[in-house]
């Protein structure tokens, strides 16, 4: 599956122009009924439709796409799944669960569904035959990814979601020296559970039905129960379609292990944060003795643990607890004064939000209460703060903005981005950047720049001649002459051809 992976042209191989909407598109519907409805031409793809319709991941009705809350293996409704799931996790109804990844998405309803309960889902799917399933989940309104776990570390830090989950994502989990499994390994935190449900679970009850054998099935999970085994895992229940383990809280497992144990500890060599096309392999990376809050259960609970400074707050360059205090009652004021500015925000015009250059998520807590989710993106050249993000109970990602984001045209409402080209115009070309932004902002969608005013300046001329409506602002503190916002608004246009 590296194919479906990042591929990023050449820059002499990169594109100039700009990308229309589709014929009839649509403003999006607006949160929260956009989570169960989204206009078919906005997203007109109809093969999950006609090949799923017995799952009922969705359904057209007329001019819209309908999500009741199927999935294969939850027959009965999302909500229905859930509730069997919390019956065997408690700690998802406490917020000691607060970050889960789900791999292999579909239209994301489990994460969609996990939002009424307190819970952020970092939703991940390839584009493959299912087409555009991380695009209906952006549609309606709910935090996803375009991303498979193939042969690169998925592009988030060690010891990040408290749970992940996989509903009949038909992942090898134990091939390669169950390098899979390991990269989920990596990207839970201590204490983390892990989620199965599909083949091989129950295959007693289901294997007719997946068109296998029964002997094959029970072999796969004694498999997957044999790896995880080895990897310090305990099972924590299994009841019906759902198994759950649990990452090992400390590393007393770890030192028990023989010196020839499979899968082994990773070795040195690689920080098991670094997450920006770097390999995986097959071994365990072991959490460091420094942090004793680490793990679940040992955090605060959600919300408390969105002001209180993590562990991880000191151990990057330029960070530091004060520091983190600090920023985060500064963008409590930036964000009334944004405001000001933008009065759709805090409204449900604005719902699917990126900080493109953010260091502790700031911007993100202030709006927690907004009806938005935010994508907390940190600079893969920056110092590598993002474990920080995900102690908060945010979600997040590496990224580097020479390069496209992962994510479908249209996807995102509003693009804040603080300092990014003082800190890499000598690397990124501002034109492509912009045209990236255009490119993932919906029509009628917001920017917020803020930089120094020369780079203000350059993007607003550019910014116009990309057909945005553009204005340029002092800063909240009207004394500072070393920054300056740049307010724009995308226009709704359509193509010639239209």
């Amino acid at each position: 599956m590296a194919f479906r992976e990042r591929h990023c042209p050449a820059p002499s191989e990169r594109l100039d122009c700009l990308v229309p909407p589709p014929p009839g598109y649509k403003v999006p519907v607006r949160w929260p009924r956009s989570r169960d409805e989204c206009w078919y031409r906005n997203v007109p793809y109809d093969w999950i439709n006609t090949a799923k319709a017995n799952q009922r991941w969705m359904q057209k009705e007329g001019e819209k796409f309908i999500f009741p809350g199927g999935g294969t293996m939850f027959p009965k409704g999302v909500d229905d799944y859930l509730n069997k799931m919390e019956e065997l996790i408690p700690g998802m109804k406490d917020g000691t669960v607060r970050t889960a990844l789900d791999t292999g998405c579909g239209v994301a309803s489990w994460g969609g569904a996990l939002l009424d309960r307190g819970i952020l889902t970092m939703s991940l799917a390839p584009r493959d035959n299912h087409e555009a399933q991380v695009q209906f989940a952006l549609e309606r309104g709910i935090p996803a990814m375009l991303g498979i776990i193939s042969t690169q570390r998925l592009p988030y830090p060690a010891n990040a979601f408290d749970m992940a989950h996989c509903s009949r994502c038909l992942i090898p989990w134990t091939d390669h020296g169950g390098v899979f499994l390991l990269e989920v390994d990596r990207v839970l935190r201590p204490g983390g559970f892990w989620v199965l449900s599909g083949p091989p679970v129950n295959y007693e009850n289901h294997w007719k039905g997946w068109d296998t054998t029964e002997e094959k099935e029970k072999q796969d999970l004694e498999k997957i129960q044999d790896l995880l085994e080895s990897m310090c895992y305990k099972q924590y229940a299994m009841k019906g379609d759902i198994a759950v383990w649990q990452k090992p809280l400390d590393d007393t497992c770890y030192s028990g292990r023989s010196e020839d144990a499979v899968p082994p500890i990773c070795d040195d060599s690689i920080n098991p944060d670094a997450a920006w096309y770097v390999p995986m392999r097959p071994c365990i990376a072991r959490p460091s003795p420094d942090f004793e809050h680490l793990g679940v259960g040992q955090m605060l609970k959600w919300p408390d643990r969105l002001t209180e400074a993590p562990e991880r707050s000191h151990m990057f360059s330029g960070g530091s607890e004060a520091s983190f205090r600090k920023d985060t009652q500064m963008w409590k004021g930036v964000l009334k004064y944004y405001k000001t500015l933008v009065p759709a925000l805090g409204t449900n015009k604005i719902r699917n939000v990126m900080d493109m250059n953010t260091k502790y998520g700031g911007l993100a807590a202030a709006m927690v209460k907004h009806p938005v989710w935010v994508m907390n993106v940190v600079s893969s050249y920056a110092a590598n703060s993002i474990g920080v993000i995900y102690d908060r109970g945010l979600i997040g990602t590496v990224n580097d903005w020479c390069e496209a984001f992962s994510t479908y045209p249209r996807t995102y409402d509003l693009l804040h981005v603080d300092g990014l080209f003082t800190a890499e115009s000598h690397r990124c070309d501002m034109k492509f950047v912009l045209l990236e932004m255009d490119r993932i902002l919906r029509p009628e969608g917001y920017i917020i720049m803020r930089d120094a005013p020369n780079f203000v300046q350059n993007a607003k001329i550019l910014g116009e001649a990309m057909r945005w409506k553009c204005s340029v602002h002092p800063t909240e503190d009207s004394l500072n002459k070393m920054e300056r916002l740049l307010i724009c608004q995308k226009l709704f246009w359509k193509s010639a051809q239209e």
